[in-house]
C-alpha cells in the first residue's frame, strides 16, 4: 500500500519501538556512518538484528507498531532469503539486513560494537568503524566512495587519539 506522503524522519521513535518490544539489533548503514563521525546525510534506518526465532518474533511486533510495509507493496516480512528487506514505517524508513555484505551477520558485528546514547533515552548497538568500512568496500558500489574514504579518515583520527591516550 503506497503512502500518501513521506512521514517525517524519526530514527528516536523507530529505535523506541525496537527497544519497547526488545528487539536486539545493530545499527549499520548511513546513520551509523554518521553516529561514528562522517559527515553526510541519510533519511533511513538500516538494522541487523539478531536471527534467533524469539528476537524476530520481537521484531514483528515492533514493525506492527510502526505500521511497517514492504516497499515493493508484497505482504510478507519474511526474512528468510531476502538480502534486504526495505519497508516504509510511520516514522520513516526502516532496512533491515539480516547478513550485511562482507560479514556474517549480527554476531559477527556484535563483537565490537559500541552503544551509543541518542537522547531521550535511546542507546543504541552501533557497529564499529572498522566494520562499517568493511561492509561498504564489501559492495563495491562507486556511490560508496565518498563514505568509504571518509569512514577511513574517522578511522586514522581515532588511532591518533588512542596512541596519545598511552602510557
Amino acid at each position: 500500500m503506497a503512502r500518501a506522503s513521506e512521514p517525517d524522519f524519526d530514527p528516536i521513535g523507530i529505535f523506541k519501538a525496537l527497544d519497547r518490544a526488545r528487539v536486539s539489533y545493530i545499527v549499520i548503514g548511513g546513520l551509523a556512518r554518521v553516529l561514528q563521525g562522517t559527515d553526510e546525510l541519510t533519511d533511513g534506518v538500516d538494522i541487523v538484528p539478531a536471527m534467533r526465532e524469539e528476537n524476530l518474533r520481537r521484531l514483528d511486533l515492533a514493525l506492527d507498531e510502526l505500521n511497517a510495509q514492504r516497499r515493493d507493496g508484497k505482504k510478507t516480512r519474511a526474512l528468510t532469503g531476502v538480502n534486504v528487506l526495505e519497508l516504509g514505517t510511520d516514522l520513516g524508513e526502516l532496512k533491515i539486513v539480516p547478513e550485511p555484505a562482507g560479514t556474517r551477520g549480527f554476531d559477527d558485528l556484535r563483537r565490537a560494537a559500541s552503544r551509543e546514547y541518542l537522547g531521550s533515552g535511546v542507546r543504541v548497538a552501533v557497529a564499529s568503524v572498522g566494520d562499517l568500512a568493511r561492509m561498504t568496500a564489501a559492495l563495491g558500489r562507486e556511490q560508496d566512495e565518498p563514505a568509504l574514504r571518509m569512514l577511513h579518515s574517522v578511522a586514522e583520527i581515532e588511532r591518533s587519539i588512542g596512541h596519545g591516550l598511552e602510557l
